[in-house]
């Protein structure tokens, strides 16, 4: 026997089972500063200004690099997608083990999809990107 239930009341059963879950998760977690950051060092790499790019990364990242031309070169030879994206998407803003992290869809020139995890920091100077993760693409096998 097939239990069927109406579109209308499937979306309302929903609506009730989110009511449950408590605030936060029924609902995405913005933060204006930090996808600000983000999509300034976006705006940075389109204009191919690696030197504004590296104004929003961390004190480490840039310990790490030391130029901003250095960084620009790993972005491009390690992130294109990021360098040149034809379209980026903000998505769901987490907390794992007490570090923020940004996900962010990315779409490259050619129409591929990229997700990426931004960790971000909050310094003196505001919200800086500490690191970012090329997730795996899911539904691709070897």
């Amino acid at each position: 026997m097939r239990l069927r239930i109406c579109g209308t009341c499937a979306a309302a059963l929903m609506a009730v089972a989110l009511s449950f879950t408590g605030p936060g998760l029924a609902q995405e977690a913005r933060n204006p500063g930090i996808e600000a950051t983000i999509r300034n060092q976006f705006d940075a790499f389109l204009a191919e200004d690696a030197a504004r790019a590296f104004t929003f990364a961390s004190p480490s990242i840039k310990q790490m690099f030391g130029s901003a031309d250095r960084f620009g070169m790993m972005v491009q030879n390690a992130y294109p997608m990021v360098w040149q994206p034809s379209d980026v998407k903000m998505l769901e803003l987490r907390e794992v083990a007490g570090a923020l992290w940004q996900r962010v869809m990315v779409r490259d020139a050619a129409g591929e999809i990229h997700m990426l995890d931004y960790q971000m920091i909050e310094t003196a100077e505001g919200w800086q990107i500490n690191g970012v993760q090329l997730l795996p693409q899911i539904g691709v096998g070897a």
